[in-house]
């Protein structure tokens, strides 16, 4: 069993934990990508939180991530957005004409703890950026209609 301990406390915490940019924004290409990337795993080791797997999709992140018990996950989620927020603006000072009032992230987030099921919700989190990129490729607009080879008529 793998634990970690405290001076008197052993535990094993594990969480899912996603959340998006604000208005859903997909922002996360390129550069921006990685800057992000190295600004969550810079402030998760401020903190002493592991990240297990993590992955950045267009429009939402996903982490495992072990937080230790002397730290709640609503304080730590808004310790990591908040300060990513403005480590992200410093960064990147073009965002914040699309972001008012300096708000990267959407104020919600999602959290599950993991339990013994934590190797299934790594391999998703692997597979996250595949997944998302079908979904994309089956949800694409037709312009010829398959059937008749005739143009597709838009409604506005």
């Amino acid at each position: 069993m793998d634990s970690n301990s405290l001076s008197h406390t052993r535990w094993n915490c594990k969480y899912h934990i996603v959340f998006a940019p604000k208005y859903r924004r997909k922002v996360a290409y390129g550069k921006i990508k990685q800057d992000i990337a190295n600004i969550l795993s810079m402030l998760c080791k401020r903190k002493g939180v592991k990240i297990i797997e993590a992955e950045i999709c267009p429009d939402h992140v996903h982490m495992l991530i072990e937080i230790p018990p002397s730290m709640s996950v609503s304080y730590f989620i808004g310790y990591l957005k908040g300060k990513s927020t403005l480590m992200i603006f410093e960064r990147h000072a073009n965002l914040k004409y699309k972001y008012g009032n300096r708000h990267f992230w959407c104020r919600g987030y999602y959290v599950d703890t993991v339990g013994k099921n934590a190797k299934k919700i790594e391999e998703y989190i692997a597979n996250q950026l595949q997944e998302d990129l079908e979904y994309d490729q089956m949800t694409l607009k037709e312009y010829i209609d398959p059937f008749t080879g005739e143009p597709v008529k838009q409604n506005r």
